[in-house]
């Protein structure tokens, strides 16, 4: 058993391929905004910048991304939303296939890449 610090892959033992499949997509998104790093956790998967800017937990057949933001996203996509302080909402949005990665989510994950500059 590793002790050490999980690594990317140990989050897709189990998975199905298309899990890996979609978050290679969502790495290439966020790729095209600049310089970001991959920081695996015991649980998840944090995207930073200059702090986490996004989260994904993998699931059996889907991800559950967290994207950092400066105001509520009011949209139906939203499974859960989250004040975490006066002008910072944690929201978690479930992703099942590379076309759940579209132009607004994008949108929303650049809003959170500026955000951690």
């Amino acid at each position: 058993m590793n002790r050490g610090k999980p690594s990317v892959e140990q989050h897709f033992a189990g998975k199905t391929p298309g899990v890996r499949n979609l978050y290679d997509f969502l790495l290439e998104a966020v790729g095209k905004f600049g310089e970001f790093s991959e920081d695996p956790k015991k649980t998840s998967i944090h995207f930073n910048r200059r702090t986490a800017f996004a989260g994904i937990a993998t699931r059996k057949d889907a991800i559950i991304l967290t994207i950092k933001a400066s105001r509520d996203i009011g949209s139906s996509r939203i499974l859960k939303r989250e004040q975490a302080s006066a002008n910072r909402w944690h929201h978690e949005v479930r992703l099942a296939k590379p076309a759940d990665v579209d132009s607004e989510l994008i949108s929303w994950l650049k809003e959170a890449y500026e955000l951690s500059a």
